[in-house]
């Protein structure tokens, strides 16, 4: 029984870790949100579709985590409310961050290293795991994507000046 009951804490531990993580993380995105809002109004618009986006799907593996880690379904959902409130502390300070001399690139440059951190750590090493012809021109279509909405973004926000 010793045994059970400790596989069930270590269980459990790694549920908390993962909220932990999750606050960190909704905290950065917060972060984000509020730097761009002090600094360029569309900017924020694209920051908030983009994080909802990718949010989605980041929430839903959270809250499947949860439940492995124990969690019963209503409990998994509490938790990640809870989580949410890192989102909108890092928000208010990003907001605030507006209010200090040169603060704001400061805050965009590390959620944006934040973000190019998460991707080569994490998803790159996973991508590389599969090696058929036919998933690496999908992951290839995906990055040149992603790079031609950002430089149509770019352009977009550029245009009027």
């Amino acid at each position: 029984k010793d045994k059970k009951d400790k596989k069930d804490q270590q269980i459990a531990v790694s549920g908390y870790l993962n909220l932990a993580a999750d606050a960190a993380h909704n905290f950065t995105d917060g972060l984000a949100i509020g730097a761009c809002f002090a600094s360029n109004e569309g900017l924020a618009f694209v920051t908030v579709i983009t994080i909802l986006l990718h949010e989605f799907p980041h929430e839903i593996g959270d809250f499947a985590i949860l439940i492995k880690s124990g969690c019963t379904k209503m409990r998994a959902i509490k938790l990640q409310l809870v989580t949410a409130i890192g989102a909108m502390l890092g928000t208010a300070v990003g907001l605030i961050s507006s209010e200090l001399e040169g603060a704001t690139p400061y805050i965009l440059l590390f959620t944006a290293g934040g973000f190019i951190y998460i991707a080569t750590v994490s998803v790159i090493p996973e991508l590389l795991e599969v090696c058929t012809l036919k998933q690496t021109m999908w992951e290839l279509f995906a990055l040149v994507s992603g790079v031609a909405i950002m430089v149509g973004i770019s352009f977009l926000e550029h245009g009027d000046e």
